[in-house]
């Protein structure tokens, strides 16, 4: 029996969150995710009204960032960032947690603040950015039980600025913890199709990567 393609585009988000982004490289950001027709495009704030409107009419979805990249902004901050976001016509955010918290135990803020900032956008996608690289093992699997009751869509990896990016060990076990309750995000130095295939099959639903071109013209050479 032949082993079914993954529609490896479909779970990408075509990402652009360096400092230094420009509006015309965030506009071709949104015709090279329209041409491939990724999921979605991950870029910074202030540039989501810009994308809502390249978008406006496809299936790709505008996205941005919350608490980028360090995550203890105040929640008041990220609730107002999320709203913002919203009203400049992101459908999805990918925020990141307080991890500072997370040290001290402090499970129930994380989790509270995870809920007020979903409260203020029911109908969006919220992926919540667990920056994996910075916690132990046991502070990994007891963020991601805690997160589990959020309501939450995803737990995503990495942000990909920090000192470390994706591992496939990290995936499985949020993917182990989850059980299909919440979708996993993997990110941060993704940059070729086998990479994002191996984490497709460790559990991922959704591949942040700033290489999301090189990695469909390597898919398709593959084939």
């Amino acid at each position: 029996m032949d082993t079914p393609v993954i529609p490896l585009a479909s779970y990408i988000d075509h990402t652009l969150l360096k400092p230094t982004a420009t509006r015309a490289e965030i506009i071709r950001l949104c015709e090279e995710a329209v041409e491939c027709q990724f999921a979605s495009v991950c870029i910074p704030p202030c540039y989501v009204s810009l994308a809502a409107d390249i978008l406006n009419g496809t299936s790709i979805a505008p996205g941005t960032v919350v608490g980028f990249p360090l995550g203890y902004n105040t929640t008041a901050t990220k609730v107002k960032e999320a709203q913002a976001a919203r009203k400049d016509g992101a459908r999805e955010i990918d925020m990141v947690i307080n991890r500072g918290w997370i040290k001290d135990g402090l499970y129930p803020l994380v989790v509270q603040e995870v809920r007020e900032v979903i409260q203020v956008v029911p109908d969006m996608i919220v992926k919540i950015i667990m920056e994996l690289c910075d916690l132990t093992g046991s502070e990994k699997r007891e963020a991601a039980v805690a997160l589990l009751e959020t309501g939450a869509h995803f737990l995503k990896t990495s942000t990909g600025l920090g000192k470390g990016g994706a591992t496939l060990e990290d995936v499985r076990l949020l993917a182990g913890i989850s059980r299909g309750r919440v979708k996993i995000k993997a990110a941060g130095g993704i940059r070729h199709a086998a990479e994002a295939l191996a984490f497709i099959k460790a559990g991922a639903s959704r591949i942040g990567t700033s290489a999301g071109v090189q990695i469909m013209q390597e898919r398709l050479f593959s084939h």
